[in-house]
């Protein structure tokens, strides 16, 4: 269907030619005579300009630019010259002038398809150089890029469409390396932390299923530590659950919103017992955003870094909960008293199950502060942690207004 367009394009643009070759005429004085005589020389010259244009299409489909150019060069003398010899047979033009006419014309077409020659090298090593980019990308070499051609509009927009792609490509690519590794550490790190628990939780049910302890108080001691078990396992499931979540994008849309002071008390309530128990002071300061509103989900944030601070907080300390209205928005920190976090620990504290300090490490699964990050994150705002040995830890979340 296009081959046809095309033709019937040439046909269109032919016959406008050829009226305007008899607006001239017209314009020059010609009589009728004059102009019924022109037209037994136009009008077959029409029909064969359009056949000669079809062949052309036909032969030229496979050629090169250079070729199609060229040809263009010569199609546009010949036709110059076989009008000039048309003028010239209805005496129009003297036979002089005529071959004068024909040496400038041959000229012109001399100069023409050297122009289209140079056009042509240019346009095809463009050309060129777009295929083995492409090629290369389509090797896996995503790192090729065009760079400029200078070969024009279009074909320089064609490079820059290839390169941006190439970069989009290089930066899927990467994004999928790095979720690949994450993901690989991940399985591993669940791997070795599931170990644990249910090694334990085995040896206990297998010796009270041999009866190696049968007596009450060994029972009860037992069934506790089997408990805790069970509970650090129920946790771990919960926050693996949550971390594919909202690595799936199920965080895109929130609608439901809760006062921060509501999320504040829930969260401090869920850590007031292991607090009381290591002899913790709870502080919470609102300073005046008490009725600001926020995701719920915040609600897990603040219980996760609460859960964190108690737990590597020591005996006789304290955990601050404190929370202001910045220009960007409002911040929510959690401040302690613990043992703190080495410079080249603290980077890395939101990695799934990145615990290299042992004095960090213990009972959780080390899913807590990464957690965080990705609620945080999801929901528009940024957390950072700021600490040093031995002189506590404070974990900040900005969320937008």
């Amino acid at each position: 269907m296009s081959a046809w367009r095309a033709l019937l394009l040439v046909g269109v643009a032919a016959a406008l030619g050829a009226l305007g070759t008899f607006l001239v005429g017209v314009a020059t004085g010609m009589g009728s005579g004059d102009i019924a005589h022109l037209a037994t020389y136009v009008l077959p010259a029409l029909v064969v300009t359009v056949v000669a244009m079809a062949i052309a299409g036909a032969v030229l489909s496979r050629a090169s630019l250079r070729q199609r150019f060229v040809a263009v060069g010569v199609v546009g003398a010949i036709v110059a010259l076989a009008n000039l010899w048309v003028l010239s047979r209805t005496m129009f033009v003297s036979e002089h002038d005529a071959t004068l006419l024909g040496a400038l014309v041959l000229y012109s077409a001399g100069a023409g398809v050297g122009a289209a020659i140079v056009l042509a090298r240019s346009s095809g090593a463009a050309v060129d150089r777009l295929a083995e980019a492409a090629r290369d990308l389509g090797d896996g070499r995503l790192d090729r890029r065009v760079g400029t051609l200078d070969a024009g509009p279009e074909l320089d927009a064609l490079a820059r469409t290839l390169d941006d792609m190439a970069a989009r490509l290089q930066a899927a690519q990467e994004r999928e390396r790095r979720s690949e590794a994450t993901r690989r550490d991940l399985i591993t790190a669940v791997s070795h932390d599931l170990r644990t628990p249910l090694s334990s939780l085995r040896a206990m049910v297998e010796a009270i299923d041999d009866g190696i302890v049968d007596d009450p108080e060994s029972l009860r001691r037992y069934v506790g530590e089997m408990r805790g078990s069970v509970a650090r396992l129920v946790e771990m499931v919960d926050d693996l659950f949550e971390l594919a979540q909202i690595d799936a994008g199920a965080i895109e849309v929130e609608t439901s919103r809760a006062r921060l002071e509501e999320i504040v008390r829930s969260a401090v309530s869920a850590v007031e017992l292991q607090a009381e128990e290591k002899g913790l002071e709870l502080v919470t300061t609102l300073d005046g955003v008490e009725g600001a509103t926020c995701s719920p989900r915040l609600a897990r944030v603040l219980q996760n870094l609460l859960v964190n601070a108690v737990r590597h907080t020591p005996a006789d300390g304290s955990v601050r909960v404190d929370a202001r209205r910045l220009p960007g928005g409002v911040e929510l920190a959690v401040a302690d008293t613990g043992e703190g976090i080495a410079p080249e620990d603290l980077e890395r504290v939101f990695d799934p199950f990145y615990r290299a300090d042992p004095a960090r490490s213990g009972a959780g699964a080390g899913l807590g502060l990464a957690l965080a990050k990705r609620i945080v994150e999801a929901l528009g705002g940024t957390i950072r942690a700021e600490s040093a040995p031995a002189q506590g830890s404070r974990f900040a979340v900005v969320l937008p207004p």
